[in-house]
């Protein structure tokens, strides 16, 4: 069994409760190898989010002459400001905007894009361009070279399952579904490596989940649950990840997402709870964060494959390309940043991109990671007025 192959199954056992049978046990132990202060939390809408009922050309006759069935009507959107505004449900994104810690950042995509739910969030997920295919995600490049070994909590993802956005070579980061569970069992205490580079490779990756385990347990000790939090899936999420942020874990990233935004149909009652959803979770963590004096440190973004057609389908929307990207927290400027969307100028009735999505990438991995995003691939260049 090769490297790859195996840290493709570790995805099988490190969601949840594990208990690893004795002779796996870590061979070593290893200190925090990240240092700083900052972390990004990546919060990933899954189904291609409605970007223009999310952040709405309220202003613009086109949006209502093109959404005939499912335009948001001008008296009922929030935040107005240059002619957007924010669907009602989203009134926290606009009090965060409104409080200087919540930039939009316009028409965001890539050139050439693709529709397929499952390739698009690949090519976000690797950064690469989207007739090209790696193995290893952008941010587990980030770490390969950023922890200069293995350190299993560098990132954590909140989920069932890995992304692919986090794996790298060496197993830096851990996919974990309920932190409060996740003790592993450890046994025999032998450092000796063997003459099996596989068997090797075995142990560490057996290390790096023991480890993470009590890492993350140390850190839920040093912290407490706010009882601000709604009871949804993503809201638990952010809450996990608020209390190892307190508990001083110290990872650079942390990743979780919220599914159900694939509304070709029944649009206006599932995006009004989907965004429901969003808003609360997020504004709860905001609140957290803020309260503990760890807004500035924490930079939240928000994302979706991409965005749906201009034009409804009568009862909701198609796959499109491009969305508003939102950025929150880390002292980020609180501004809109690109030109509204030009629904009199699209291509073949989507939305032309006007940020390449790798260019915030890189302004992330340069002012907040203090990282050569460079080194891992990405040629873009940094969002102007972001931070």
């Amino acid at each position: 069994m090769n490297r790859r192959t195996f840290l493709t199954l570790t995805g099988t056992f490190t969601g949840g409760m594990l208990v690893l049978p004795d002779f796996l046990h870590a061979f070593g132990t290893q200190q925090n190898v990240i240092v700083g202060e900052q972390c990004v939390v990546f919060v990933q809408l899954n189904g291609g989010n409605d970007g223009l009922n999310t952040f709405i050309p309220y202003d613009d006759p086109l949006y209502y002459d093109l959404r005939t069935k499912i335009a948001l009507n001008k008296d009922l959107v929030v935040g107005k400001n240059r002619g957007m505004a924010f669907h009602p449900s989203l009134k926290d994104f606009a009090q965060m905007q409104q409080n200087g810690d919540l930039t939009v950042i316009q028409n965001v995509g890539y050139p050439e894009p693709v529709r397929s739910h499952f390739r698009s969030q690949e090519i976000w997920q690797t950064a690469v361009d989207s007739n090209k295919y790696v193995n290893e995600g952008w941010l587990g490049r980030y770490l390969d070279l950023q922890c200069n070994g293995h350190q299993p909590t560098a990132g954590v993802n909140l989920d069932s399952i890995d992304n692919l956005a986090l794996k790298g070579i060496e197993p830096n980061s851990i996919t974990v579904k309920d932190p409060n569970r996740f003790k592993v069992k450890g046994g025999m205490e032998d450092s000796k490596l063997s003459d099996n580079p596989q068997l090797d490779f075995v142990r560490k990756i057996a290390n790096s989940v023991t480890e993470g385990s009590d890492e993350i347990q140390k850190a839920l000790l040093k912290s407490k649950s706010e009882n601000s939090y709604t009871k949804t899936e993503l809201s638990k999420n952010l809450e996990w990840i608020a209390r190892l942020i307190k508990g001083n874990l110290n990872s650079k990233v942390y990743y979780t997402s919220l599914n159900g935004f694939d509304t070709h149909d029944n649009q206006l009652a599932i995006h009004e709870r989907k965004l429901t959803d969003l808003n609360d979770s997020i504004f709860s963590f905001y609140k957290d964060l803020k309260h503990a004096n760890l807004l500035q440190n924490v930079t939240i973004v928000v994302f979706s494959e991409f965005g749906r057609r201009v034009k409804d389908n009568g009862n909701g929307t198609d796959h499109g390309t491009a969305a508003p990207m939102f950025i929150i927290g880390g002292n980020n400027k609180g501004t809109i940043l690109g030109k509204n969307p030009n629904l009199a100028d699209l291509d073949n009735g989507d939305l032309k991109y006007e940020t390449d999505f790798r260019s915030v990438y890189a302004s992330l991995l340069k002012e907040k990671l203090d990282f050569d995003y460079t080194k891992i691939g990405i040629k873009n260049k940094t969002v102007s007025g972001l931070f």
